[in-house]
């Protein structure tokens, strides 16, 4: 694991600049790859989504998915792109055992998308905009399982497993221009411009864009120059970093590297990295390769692609409403104040409110369940709360029963608890673990009498019109009850036992 030496991220940001570049992959959700009819699927049996032209066997040709190149024109459009009347394919040539082919079929000099950019809005509101120098098509390679390491990675690996069903699957690969001026909010930026695309691109409905399953993975990029000076510095690619806190870290972190080692007057070496969630650091991959070094040259088995600009605009029309416009609708519908929407945006469970309130709860219920139990849990674990696995579903049948008096708001925690861990539905849970309200009145006079022989004083306040101090009372019960008395009405028997009016 790394043992680099590593400044403070505010030692490092008095003496450089970061400039940053983002490679993000996406992977689209067309039925078949994206130049074969194998089936497009996540999930199934290796190797079993595989056929002649994934694995480049002799004879066999390549036929281009047009669906694939529509969502790729959509994407391009919303990143406010210009779209080449004319494209093509290369080979990009390179030597690994999950590119069967011993190339990949993608685009070089000439993509089907070209100089757009992105609004990027950071927590507080600033506006940045990245500029987008190109979004291109091209195919995934499979994917190798090294077998026998410690930590799942190639080095001491015994050997290792390749499953070729991903190979062949679409991919759209944007590539911003050098981004410039971010500062100390670079780790800031580089998590809001990844969760930006991923919106897009899931609003877009190309792609299911779950980063844990690799729909969507980002390449960072970063380099630091000292203040002042225009030349950039050497850069090194973090690979295939698939959640947005990784994002965010490894760019931390290659920051607070990068200054470490530009500070000892050795060089960076332009190289690949390997993130590591557990440690959050990054080790050395291999010397990054430049263009030249890949041979890239026309794919002579495709013809180019020509986009008339009837399709264009044809495609242009079905694009959705735009992810700011719908953040803003959002915020109106549901009555959210200004800080309570960033904070939901923030924590990366907009979507997931917009599921739950179409699933019946209401937008208040959505969001206490989400912030107020959900985020908190997943900043337990370290985790998105994407990665929980809660169901909006699960959220409103939760909130159901604690509206239906069934379970209060303790036991509802609970019952979310039985949940994360696999024990079933709420209901199920509820009855498997007892968790209903008490609120037979004979239970609770029971409990009300042992309550107020216990704490005589304060039945005494409270009959002298000292109504508040039934608290003490109302808490006796509940713990007598382990919680699940039904409060609002534990309340109203006391107040009868003392012939008070509450």
């Amino acid at each position: 694991m790394s043992t680099d030496t590593i400044l403070s991220f505010e030692e490092a940001m008095e003496k450089y600049d970061p400039v940053l570049g983002f490679e993000v992959h996406v992977e689209l959700n067309t039925k078949t790859k994206m130049f074969s009819s194998a089936p497009n699927v996540f999930g199934d049996e290796p190797n079993t989504n595989v056929n002649e032209v994934d694995l480049g066997l002799p004879g066999v040709l390549p036929v281009v998915n047009k669906a694939a190149v529509e969502s790729s024109i959509k994407i391009g459009l919303a990143l406010n792109c210009k779209i080449a009347e004319s494209c093509r394919f290369a080979r990009k040539n390179y030597f690994y055992p999950d590119t069967p082919k011993n190339f990949q079929t993608s685009q070089y000099d000439e993509p089907i998308a070209y100089d757009g950019y992105l609004d990027i809005e950071l927590e507080d509101g600033t506006v940045f905009r990245v500029e987008i120098e190109r979004a291109h098509m091209e195919e995934d390679a499979g994917k190798l399982t090294h077998m026998g390491g410690a930590a799942g990675r190639i080095q001491g690996a015994d050997y290792s497993l390749v499953d070729y069903n991903r190979a062949g699957v679409p991919l759209v690969e944007i590539v911003t221009k050098p981004i410039q001026g971010a500062g100390s909010r670079a780790p800031e930026l580089a998590k809001a411009y990844v969760s930006a695309i991923r919106e897009i691109v899931k609003n877009l409905g190309v792609s299911d864009a779950r980063m844990e399953r690799g729909n969507v993975r980002c390449d960072a990029n970063v380099s630091l120059r000292p203040h002042g000076q225009e030349r950039f510095g050497i850069r090194s690619e973090t690979k295939n970093v698939n959640s947005l806190r990784a994002v965010e870290h490894a760019v931390r972190y290659e920051i607070q590297r990068h200054a470490a080692v530009l500070d000892s007057g050795q060089p960076v070496i332009q190289e690949t990295r390997h993130w590591h969630e557990d440690t959050r650091t990054t080790t050395s991959g291999r010397a990054k390769s430049d263009a030249d070094d890949y041979r890239y040259f026309p794919e002579p088995d495709l013809v180019p692609v020509v986009a008339s600009r009837e399709w264009v605009e044809e495609l242009r029309a079905t694009l959705p409403e735009p992810p700011a416009e719908r953040r803003k609708r959002l915020k109106e519908a549901w009555g959210y104040s200004d800080l309570e929407f960033r904070d939901v945006v923030n924590a990366g469970v907009m979507d997931s409110i917009e599921e739950t309130v179409a699933a019946g709860a209401s937008a208040s219920a959505a969001r206490k369940w989400w912030m107020g139990e959900i985020v908190g849990r997943a900043k337990t674990a370290d985790v998105d709360p994407a990665e929980l696995g809660v169901s909006p579903q699960t959220i409103v049948e939760l909130n159901g029963l604690v509206e239906e008096g069934k379970i209060n708001n303790k036991m509802a925690s609970q019952v979310l608890d039985g949940v994360l861990a696999g024990e079933g539905t709420p209901a199920e849970i509820v009855e498997k673990r007892g968790l209903a309200v008490v609120s037979d009145d004979g239970p609770l006079l029971e409990a009300i009498d042992a309550a107020l022989a216990a704490q005589p004083d304060v039945a005494e306040k409270i009959r002298g019109g000292k109504v508040q101090a039934i608290g003490a009372i109302v808490g006796g019960v509940m713990k007598a009850t382990r919680g699940q008395a039904d409060a609002g009405r534990v309340r109203e028997l006391i107040l009868e036992k003392l012939g008070v009016e509450g």
